[in-house]
């Protein structure tokens, strides 16, 4: 590391001493310039392997330098940094042929992150993977700074679940280390996305993602054509990644038709989402509509059991007469059974399956010390659901199915996430127990690492009493109580958890496919 050489250019490089010293102390060896003149002359003197190039200066400015310096050398990256997010600079940056973009106040490890991605990226890349690998890891952290929509976050996760599928059997740490890092900054941004837009998706005037309680109506209804049997298959805490890796043992009994991605609501846990696929209905309109089904976090007895009583509700007011069955599947013995009267639900128009495997896999993977083994990344998580399904009775169910000319819809209520790093909070005895959201009232936490929603009415949530709010954790982090705290911390580290806001929690898998 010690020979790589970076000039940082800025008028006021006073103010980046500790920036500085960061990479200095990181063995990186940095040459400073506080104009574009003096930066241009520092490199016809010496061999830089990047620039960090501040776009406002006085004199020559950002731009004018960097068309300079792609004069001189044309392959030396620069990464521009700016205050300024007008779009104009942006496309003439990239026009330019920037490496990076990074928006003032730049911290030390987005610094980093920027080093590692342009210079460790070409060591790093094996030889299996080709320089197109290179320039997509490039665009995707530029689109990351831009995108202001929850299309435009639906496909990056897309591209970050791609590559990570393409890259999983290369035998190099230092990839996954970048494409880790690219993750991490990914869900910083998406998170920042999703507190300033997700109250406005229930304003009703805004445009809003398919969501979990208008699932069925938009995307499922459509599908249903009486007379032709449809199952709709909703497995449990299934991230993308997860439904790309066993997609393919489905080719050989269907033809995918489309493949979309949908936003869970939050909390990402399952009484809310999945009782807002079969409702049609946010959570504060269960409560209200359905008080006999619906139960709030402190309230004792199961929070998933009128799914089927839901479902029915919402047919009705969907005006659909259909012929169709529920199932949920929580053990092998439930899922054989299935197998065996599966033949019996051909005539019908709709035949919906919950199977619970997935969530089975997370929770024991935070209480089994072999399942913590077994799935101690999101490769090994993906291989070990992979191999689940690959001979579940589910398999067989999705088999007989297309035998017997079943459309075939797959989807899930959320993802999950693997937590890294605990954020304290405190609550009274009545606050929720979940370790990615927490409803109470009193709740002291740690404000930037969470989405808070003080008034739960906002997004559609009910309030226990008249106090309640909500916060959700971000990215990987997991709440835990000041007692205790190492224990517990120690505990859940690196387990799979739901309920907080997350690109693998939200952004999730509606497939549908055709028998072949």
């Amino acid at each position: 590391m010690s020979d790589i050489k970076v000039l940082w250019v800025d008028d006021e490089i006073d103010l980046l001493k500790p920036h500085i010293l960061f990479l200095e102390n990181k063995d990186y060896k940095v040459t400073t310039a506080q104009s574009g003149t003096e930066a241009l002359e520092e490199i016809k003197k010496e061999q830089f392997d990047i620039v960090f190039l501040d776009e406002n200066m006085p004199g020559l400015t950002g731009l004018e330098t960097l068309a300079e310096i792609k004069e001189q050398q044309a392959n030396l990256p620069v990464v521009m940094i700016t205050k300024s997010e007008e779009e104009y600079i942006m496309e003439e940056a990239i026009g330019a042929k920037i490496a990076d973009y990074l928006i003032k106040p730049v911290n030390p490890n987005q610094i980093l992150l920027s080093l590692k991605k342009n210079l460790d990226l070409s060591r790093l890349v094996s030889e299996k993977t080709t320089s197109s690998y290179q320039q997509e890891f490039r665009k995707i952290a530029m689109d990351m700074s831009m995108i202001n929509t929850y299309q435009g976050w639906s496909e990056l996760y897309q591209k970050l679940v791609y590559w990570e599928l393409e890259l999983e059997d290369i035998e190099d740490t230092g990839m996954f280390e970048i494409l880790e890092s690219q993750k991490t900054e990914a869900n910083n941004q998406f998170c920042k996305f999703v507190d300033k837009n997700y109250r406005d998706w229930f304003g009703g005037d805004g445009d809003a993602p398919v969501m979990s309680h208008t699932l069925f109506k938009d995307r499922v209804m459509p599908q249903i054509k009486t007379g032709t049997p449809t199952l709709l298959v909703v497995i449990d805490n299934l991230r993308y990644d997860q439904w790309k890796a066993f997609e393919p043992f489905l080719r050989n009994s269907y033809k995918k038709n489309s493949e979309e991605l949908f936003y869970s609501i939050l909390p990402t846990a399952t009484q809310y989402a999945r009782n807002a696929i079969f409702s049609g209905l946010m959570p504060s309109e269960m409560e209200k509509l359905h008080p006999d089904y619906w139960l709030n976090d402190t309230e004792e007895g199961g929070k998933n059991m009128y799914e089927k009583e839901f479902l029915e509700a919402q047919l009705r007011r969907l005006g659909l007469n259909l012929n169709w069955s529920y199932h949920k599947i929580s053990s092998l013995k439930q899922g054989k059974k299935l197998v065996e009267n599966f033949k019996s639900h051909k005539e019908e128009d709709l035949t919906v399956v919950v199977y619970n495997f997935v969530d089975m896999l997370s929770h024991s993977k935070t209480e089994m010390e072999v399942i913590k083994e077994l799935a101690s990344t999101d490769k090994s998580y993906r291989s070990l659901t992979q191999s689940w399904f690959k001979n579940s009775p589910l398999m067989e169910i999705i088999q007989q199915a297309a035998q017997s000319g079943f459309k075939l819809i797959i989807t899930t209520d959320h993802g999950t996430i693997n937590v890294k790093n605990p954020s304290k909070v405190i609550g009274d005895k009545n606050t929720s127990l979940n370790l990615r959201y927490k409803t109470g009232k009193s709740l002291t936490y740690e404000d930037k690492d969470v989405l808070a929603a003080k008034d739960p009415s906002a997004i559609m949530l009910p309030s226990i009493n008249m106090s309640s709010s909500f916060i959700f954790a971000k990215g990987d982090l997991f709440f835990a109580y000041p007692n205790n705290y190492n224990h517990y911390v120690s505990y859940y580290r690196n387990t799979y958890q739901h309920g907080g806001v997350s690109l693998e929690e939200m952004i999730i898998p509606f497939a549908v496919l055709e028998p072949k």
